[in-house]
């Protein structure tokens, strides 16, 4: 099984890129055959804007820019997708979803068949999401952060797409948790994506 871990941090020395790297090692720590890729956005310098060439590809009238087309087949090398990241205004940062904009796009996530009818294209690929945060559980569940969570990415980002959410876990920093708990709690997280891909694939096949 091969994982592509996507994080959007500015800071490699961050938190969000500590949880990264164990959800790595938790990984390639499960077998031999597991392995794993880290995209760091912003150390590769991908660029979230979505431009007129980015409107052309997705109206079907010109390819995928090259930046584009790359992270495509990162994607379709990958048997499961982990984005890290930590929340900025209750959503993932603009980087972030300025990859998904781009990348994530009609003619290769999805089809729209004029404005009728969506095809879901990526119904082989299940996501894991990671969210880091500084508020306490209280806050969030407070505010309808998680119904928010799911309606805005779960659904309206990947179930759109067919991509099943495997696993979404949210790790706060606020109500006296330790940092160091997340990092260790991480590489249970990566230990355990294996076998979660693996039933995908059995299920598929039977």
């Amino acid at each position: 099984m091969h994982a592509l871990i996507v994080v959007g941090h500015p800071n490699a020395g961050s938190l969000t890129h500590a949880i990264a790297n164990e959800i790595g090692n938790g990984i390639a720590d499960s077998g031999s055959e597991n392995s794993f890729e880290l995209a760091d956005l912003f150390a590769q310098g991908f660029d979230p804007r979505f431009s007129q060439d980015d409107i052309d590809a997705f109206e079907m009238k010109a390819p995928f820019p090259d930046d584009v087309l790359a992270e495509q087949k990162r994607i379709e090398a990958a048997d499961t997708l982990v984005l890290v990241f930590p929340i900025y205004w209750w959503s993932m940062p603009a980087i972030m979803k300025g990859w998904i904009d781009r990348v994530f796009s009609n003619g290769w996530a999805y089809k729209d068949i004029d404005g009728e009818k969506v095809i879901k294209k990526l119904n082989h690929l299940k996501v894991h999401l990671v969210a880091i945060g500084g508020a306490g559980i209280g806050t969030f569940a407070r505010h309808g952060y998680f119904g928010a969570m799911k309606l805005q990415i779960h659904q309206g980002i990947f179930d759109y797409c067919g991509v099943e959410v495997a696993t979404s876990e949210l790790l706060l920093l606020a109500d006296g948790n330790d940092p160091e708990e997340h990092v260790k709690k991480a590489r249970e997280i990566g230990a355990a994506i294996p076998a979660k891909t693996t039933k995908r694939e059995l299920d598929m096949v039977g």
